[in-house]
């Protein structure tokens, strides 16, 4: 049954859209002066609202809401409802502007036209509005309540009783929790490994470098099974820089030849500048350097451009080399490498882009814009099959990476080890 606006809230308040409800019914009597903008992240493509995006965006309010300007809720369908006072009107729209820049290569955008069709964003006067925002929140929150009444049913039913909790949000105490068990992990054991290799028409693939990276899913299973890593992107930040530190610290230890070059990692530009990276940097031989990629997400280097900048400065002077990684084929016609002053990109394999190419001025402008970034500094990445290596070929890209290269690097090991056992057993 609907509540009254009236009506005090009674529902499960561990959902953002259960918060959000109680939240608007405390300011019924003080809905003067405030407004509310949603932004609709998840009308965006698929690839352009994963984790770090959702985290990136939300980021971006949280100097107003520590000034206690306003409030924000990350919806579970990864949409972001801020709420705040009509006096910071013009620092909300600053930020809304920056995220329109942010996710300028997403087809909604293109239709999007501020104050004429907004697509991308939802506004509401709470003077005029709020029953609407109210109804449209109750709306979503009751849908998220008998979802997690439906997932809690299943899982009484058919859970072992160590995984009752499956799917425990993150809270500031568990991160805790699950930051004790990093510092006192093994790592190495986590630590995975993907090719980036030179593929030249039908010729074998040769290695030039290797992505080191933990999986996310793999630190959950073997930290703490039950936990929701990225059920607050606040706090998921908060941990991938823990990470950040730890790798670092692996990698400074390390004495696996393999990782003493020709190697890149992904990092946060924040790690960039701390006391870990430091001490990885003094373990690194000075002739290693340059075979080092640090990896930086695109939504990371414009939620502070300022901040990349310098830490751009700070490891090419140490001889490190930068990658943007993270860019579709969209949003590669709005980030100028050159620029931004990386020496490399990474092109974001989509599997629209057979089809698009089949256009041939679609083909020409992508082939045009390669070009123009140079596909020599450009890996294109997440190539599972080898219709994906064709295309990027197609286009002129000879650096890829992804599991149809990890696989054709393994067989070309196993027929190698074949070949010896035969010659072998022929002596």
């Amino acid at each position: 049954m609907a509540l009254a606006p009236s009506e005090p809230a009674k529902r499960h308040n561990t959902t953002q859209e259960g918060l959000l409800v109680d939240y608007l019914f405390r300011l019924e009597n003080f809905k003067k002066g405030r407004r509310a903008v949603q932004i609709n992240l998840s009308k965006l493509e698929a690839q352009n609202k994963r984790d770090q995006h959702i985290r990136a965006a939300a980021s971006s309010f949280e100097p107003l809401v520590r000034r206690g300007d306003g409030q924000l809720f990350a919806l579970t369908n990864a949409d972001l409802i801020f709420v705040f006072k009509t006096e910071i009107e013009d620092d909300v729209m600053a930020i809304v502007t920056r995220l329109r820049f942010m996710f300028a290569d997403d087809p909604l955008l293109l239709d999007d036209i501020p104050g004429v069709r907004e697509l991308f964003c939802s506004w509401y006067d709470l003077n005029s509005d709020y029953e609407k925002l109210l109804a449209d929140a109750k709306v979503m929150a009751d849908t998220e309540e008998k979802k997690r009444k439906a997932k809690e049913t299943v899982t009484q039913q058919f859970a072992s009783p160590h995984h009752k909790q499956a799917g425990t949000p993150l809270t500031p105490e568990l991160l805790g929790k699950i930051e004790d068990a990093l510092s006192q992990a093994d790592l190495s054991n986590l630590l995975r490994r993907q090719s980036v290799c030179a593929i030249v028409g039908k010729a074998a693939p040769q290695q030039i470098s290797t992505e080191l990276f933990v999986s996310i899913n793999d630190l959950r299973q073997t930290l703490i099974p039950n936990a929701n890593f990225t059920s607050s992107p606040w706090l998921f930040q908060h941990l991938t820089e823990t990470l950040d530190r730890r790798v670092l610290s692996l990698l400074a230890k390390n004495d696996d030849r393999t990782l003493l070059q020709d190697f890149s990692v992904n990092l946060n530009i924040s790690t960039l500048l701390s006391p870990e990276f430091l001490k990885f940097d003094d373990s690194v031989r000075s002739a290693s350097r340059g075979t080092i990629v640090l990896e930086l997400q695109k939504t990371d280097i414009f939620y502070d451009l300022g901040a990349y900048l310098f830490a751009r400065d700070f490891v090419h002077e140490r001889g490190y080399r930068v990658c943007i990684d993270g860019l579709t084929h969209q949003a590669m016609r709005f980030v100028d490498r050159a620029k931004l002053g990386a020496d490399l990109i990474k092109l974001v394999w989509s599997p629209d882009l057979p089809g698009l190419l089949e256009n041939e001025a679609e083909r020409k402008k992508i082939a045009d814009l390669v070009l123009e970034r140079s596909p020599g500094r450009i890996i294109m990445c997440r190539c599972d099959t080898i219709e994906a290596i064709q295309i990027g070929q197609s286009l002129g890209l000879t650096i890829f990476q992804g599991r149809y290269v990890d696989q054709r690097l393994y067989d070309i090991t196993q027929q190698g080890l074949r070949a010896k056992r035969l010659g072998m057993a022929r002596k």
